[in-house]
């Protein structure tokens, strides 16, 4: 019935295969774009980073937080879905790990339906687990429970 998740060597941000992609990365709470995968999209495409800034900045008034959702589209077949599953940032004086994964679980269970709706693929570097400290073992599963298990056909990128 589902999918399974596949591993390629490749960019997240050059997604490969054909139709409707969304390019998939987890952002944190406080409004930060500046370090590491998000580099990556800004330098392809202004939009998402516009919109997240702008999505923080007017949260009073929307669902801004741990496991939103927001989908950008940047060009006819491709969308970036800004993912919020990361409480602050990691900085020198603090502790544990700034990933959350039940707010990772949330979000993916935002974006599922919108996949579908748009029969699109999902395309994902190993979200949570750059600076957001998580662990692959513990992010994976929510995938396939969210997305794969549905149908959603999702591809994880490894840099090199």
């Amino acid at each position: 019935m589902g999918e399974t998740i596949t591993y390629v060597r490749g960019d997240a941000t050059a997604p490969q295969g054909k139709g409707v992609r969304i390019i998939a990365h987890v952002c944190n709470d406080l409004g930060g774009w500046g370090k590491g995968f998000v580099l990556a999209l800004s330098r392809r495409w202004p939009e998402p980073e516009a919109a997240f800034r702008r999505w923080h900045r007017e949260r009073a008034g929307n669902d801004f937080g741990l496991g939103a959702l927001q989908l950008v589209q940047v060009s006819p077949y491709l969308w970036v879905a800004n993912l919020v599953g990361q409480r602050g940032t990691r900085t020198a004086r603090s502790t544990g790990v700034p990933v959350r994964y039940e707010a990772i679980d949330a979000a993916l269970a935002k974006l599922a339906p919108e996949a579908e709706r748009l029969g699109a693929s999902v395309h994902m570097p190993r979200i949570g687990c750059g600076l957001a400290g998580g662990r692959w073992e513990r992010v994976e599963p929510l995938i396939t429970a969210r997305l794969t298990d549905r149908g959603v056909p999702v591809t994880v990128y490894d840099h090199g």
